[in-house]
């Protein structure tokens, strides 16, 4: 690039003292560059007009590249630019395709590098250019530059695309040429394709989630302008129909492709102008609205943005297929390679590492090749995919899927063979709903495909949270991940006939969406879907009540006293044997592990497997263990190992209730009596905190006098330090004492030094609890997007246990300091809290207190203060 003085070629903004200067110099009439900036801003208020009219968004994409054309060449001719130069549009521009808030690219072509007064004239056009509105981005190269910029993929794309406005024609036809002879399509099109694998690479956690990039993530624009390239650099065309004519897409392909581009166009047409700037993501804030521009109604059960989005996700599924063929079929007429063919039987046979069909209309002639396929995918693990011939075949299969498909035993038996395969499970799914196999062969699947979820934690589509919780229980099953979840990994390899847990993870969500509880709804689809596919009545009746119970053993382990035996007891009531138990347990964690990333944590993990071995000791036992006197005996047996004989802690001990002992866990007991056995009358409060157990998070545990609103004041601390507490644990001894313990998680997960904060939480939250000061109503925080557009009803239940004790359930949107005000409410009606079970899901809290009160306890004032009480939360 020429040398220019940065200042005046910054590229992203215009200094504002560039105006007075640039009147001045064109003919000194600040009037002409607001009279240009003013017309400007009227025309493309017309095109946005003329678009919310016609809806047709090539026609506005054209139309405004034309307009843009039109203001440069004026303002190039008004500063009387040199002959010798050309200005020539490149990238989105170049194409004819410039969105409202996009960036103008623009590159000025030199014989040479400029002289000074050159500069200086350059310097008055970008400035003018910014001045009446224009946001350009510019580079200033003679052709010598441009061929060495060339060797960047981004910079040789965009000079694909370059088109001259206005200047030295025989200069940018010389330009032209040279690239031509420079530019090798294959070279090309591995650089391109290069540069796809590591965009998608991007998003490989953020897919399907469900604010959406449309125009960088897999699926959205960039892999339909990829495919238009390489077709460009290879002179095959640059429209779909050119596309159509050249053999690479049949023209129904080519007009399929151009209505999901379309769609594709529109959106982000419109996001711009409601955004008013560059906007690229389907965020929560526009979605609303853009349904509403596009004239999509809400239904009996879902929102309009809802209906929107899923025609997004069909539209993003068809790109991702039409771009894996297109770059299939454009690398084979590139490369025109001839690997080795073997013969697999009459109508299948691998040409390489990929797998073919030997007649292109076999699945039309015979429709039950079309499970076979996948059977030998999975049985040949050498085939790596599949042929550009056998890729189309199978895109235009899916219409060969109908109810007589569906009936045929065949077709059925070798679906079930596809899900009891050793390898390759995942992959076959994955396959046919890429294709659009699986929605058409199970047409419950095919109403969920693209359907969001506003729950605020599942991050995915219905249909891709489905396929992870299957990811999630094959991966139990691969030995090379057998280190992520031992006892899983462990308990699958013992599972029979473990298809059954991959038919219940498709079906477990498969009626969401419809109204009603889609547990209830979804089991009677697995009957259905069991009995037609011949599972035996044992299998069939495991699969229909895991679908039905599939929420029962999370939400068991994370709202309910698993120190209780009467909880344990009432939850195996639930479970026939042990193989219901532990396909339950499977089952849930494939299902958290699979609505987000950052919802499922060791913590959750640690409960669930929890409940799971006491559970399956009970169920073993035929009745619920002595676990107070195994909890002293483990307790005893740990202090042990540390030198501490029983008369050093009988004093703590005296002070302890059974109810202390039940809730804690002897390791945590062992804990606190080493630090609490030569301090039972501490004067002064003893804070200690150390890594937990589970390896993630802290555990804190704070001893001191009772005093007047603790709770709130310790949930204000680690608010402040945005720590989440997950679990409280609160006990008051029999001399007054205060005996709290807390595991703590960080709100955003960091590479935190632990021994630090360990260090400060020691000291400082002991100098809090010493001075006692008053706890100042905790701040609401900022409402999180998702809540302001998608709120959260906050339920609150209270209701009496066995234990005589009331329990307060609480389902609300998550916001900072939420713990610490429902801590201040119970303090101010004198509520004493003995646990608590924190559970945060994305920006929803599910809580669950266990309280008292001589105000809960008085049968004259209880209803009435329990109503006020759910009001005030």
């Amino acid at each position: 690039m020429a040398a220019l003085p940065p200042q005046a070629f910054d590229g992203t903004a215009a200094p504002l003292t560039r105006r007075t200067d640039t009147a001045r110099q064109v003919g000194g009439h600040s009037s002409h560059i607001t009279e240009l900036r003013e017309s400007l801003r009227s025309d493309r208020q017309i095109l946005e007009q003329d678009f919310v009219r016609h809806r047709k968004a090539a026609r506005l994409l054209k139309a405004h590249s034309q307009l843009i054309d039109r203001y440069l060449c004026r303002v190039w001719q008004q500063l009387a630019m040199p002959e010798h130069l050309a200005l020539i549009a490149v990238g989105g521009y170049g194409r004819g395709e410039l969105y409202p808030r996009s960036d103008i690219d623009l590159m000025i072509l030199l014989y040479a590098d400029p002289d000074e007064a050159l500069q200086q004239k350059l310097r008055e056009l970008v400035s003018m250019l910014w001045d009446i509105g224009l946001e350009v981005g510019h580079s200033i190269r003679t052709i010598a530059q441009c061929l060495s910029e060339s060797a960047d993929i981004t910079v040789q794309t965009n000079l694909l695309e370059m088109r001259l406005l206005i200047g030295d024609t025989r200069l940018f036809d010389e330009l032209k040429n040279v690239l031509h002879q420079y530019l090798d399509p294959r070279d090309f099109f591995s650089a391109k394709l290069q540069e796809q694998q590591k965009r998608h690479a991007r998003f490989v956690d953020a897919d399907f989630n469900l604010e959406p990039n449309i125009k960088e993530s897999p699926g959205g624009l960039r892999d339909l302008q990829t495919i238009t390239w390489i077709a460009r650099a290879a002179n095959l065309g640059t429209r779909w129909a050119e596309l159509a004519r050249a053999g690479m897409i049949n023209p129904a392909e080519a007009r399929q492709i151009a209505r999901h581009d379309a769609l594709l166009q529109t959106l982000r047409i419109r996001l711009h102008y409601l955004a008013k700037r560059r906007e690229d993501r389907l965020m929560f804030d526009f979605q609303t609205p853009l349904a509403e521009q596009m004239g999509i109604a809400a239904s009996a059960n879902r929102r309009a943005s809802e209906h929107l989005m899923q025609r997004y996700y069909r539209t993003k599924r068809a790109v991702r297929q039409f771009n894996t063929i297109l770059l299939q079929s454009l690398h084979d007429y590139l490369f025109r390679e001839s690997p080795a063919q073997h013969g697999l039987n009459e109508r299948f046979r691998s040409i390489g590492t990929l797998l073919d069909i030997r007649d292109e209309h076999l699945f039309e002639k015979m429709p039950e090749a079309i499970f076979e396929l996948f059977l030998i995918l999975e049985q040949h693990q050498e085939l790596t995919d599949l042929s550009t011939k056998t890729l189309r075949a199978l895109w235009r299969a899916q219409h060969q899927i109908g109810a007589a498909f569906r009936r045929n035993p065949f077709n059925r038996a070798n679906f079930m063979e596809i899900l009891r395969q050793p390898k390759g499970v995942l992959h076959a799914l994955r396959r046919m709903h890429q294709y659009g196999i699986l929605g058409a062969y199970i047409p419950a699947f095919g109403r969920i495909v693209g359907q969001m979820q506003h729950d605020l934690f599942h991050v995915y589509t219905v249909d891709e949270h489905i396929l992870m919780v299957v990811r999630n229980l094959r991966r139990f099953a691969v030995p090379e991940f057998a280190h992520e979840y031992p006892k899983c990994s462990k308990l699958l390899g013992e599972f029979a006939r473990p298809e059954v847990l991959y038919i219940a993870g498709l079906f477990h969500d498969i009626a969401k969406g419809r109204g009603g509880d889609h547990s209830q709804l979804g089991k009677k689809d697995a009957r259905t879907f069991c009995t037609q596919h011949r599972l035996g009545s044992e299998d069939t009746d495991l699969v229909v009540w895991l679908v039905e119970q599939h929420l029962t053993l999370s939400a068991t382990a994370q709202k309910q006293d698993l120190s209780d035996p009467e909880v344990i007891a009432s939850f195996a009531a639930r479970i026939k044997n042990d193989r219901y138990l532990v396909a339950l347990y499977l089952m849930t964690v494939a299902d958290v592990r699979g609505t987000s990333p950052k919802v499922w944590n060791a913590w959750k993990a640690k409960l669930m497997e929890d409940l799971f071995q006491l559970t399956r000791r009970y169920m073993s036992d035929g009745k619920v263990a002595d676990q107070l006197g195994y909890i002293r005996h483990e307790a005893t047996d740990a202090l042990n190992l540390h030198a501490l004989s029983p008369d050093s802690y009988r004093l703590l001990w005296a002070q302890l209730d059974d109810s202390y002992f039940l809730d804690h866990e002897p390791q945590e007991i062992s804990w606190h009596t080493r630090l609490l056995a030569f301090n039972v009358n501490s004067a002064t409060p003893i804070v200690k905190a150390r890594l937990s157990r589970i390896e993630e998070g802290l555990q804190v545990m704070v001893y001191c006098p009772d005093q007047r609103g603790l709770f709130a004041r310790i949930c204000d601390f680690f608010a402040r330090m945005n720590f989440t507490i997950v679990e409280a644990k609160i006990h008051t001894t029999r001399h007054g004492y205060a005996l709290n313990s807390f595991q703590i998680m960080e709100a955003v997960r960091s590479d935190t030094v632990y021994r630090d904060i360990m260090t400060y939480i020691e000291f400082e939250l002991a100098q809090q609890i010493v001075q006692a000061k008053p706890v100042a109503p905790a701040t609401t925080g900022r409402v999180s997007r998702q809540l302001k557009h998608f709120p959260i009803s906050t339920e609150v239940e209270i209701k009496p246990d066995h234990k005589g004790m009331y329990v307060l359930s609480l389902v609300a949107g998550d916001r900072p300091g939420l713990l610490a005000r429902i801590a201040l409410i119970m303090d101010k009606h004198d509520i004493r809290l003995h646990r608590a079970k924190i559970n945060t899901l994305g920006s929803r809290a599910e809580d669950v207190f266990w309280i008292s009160g001589d105000i809960l306890a008085s049968p004259e004032q209880s209803p009435t203060f329990l109503n006020e009480l759910r009001e005030k939360l």
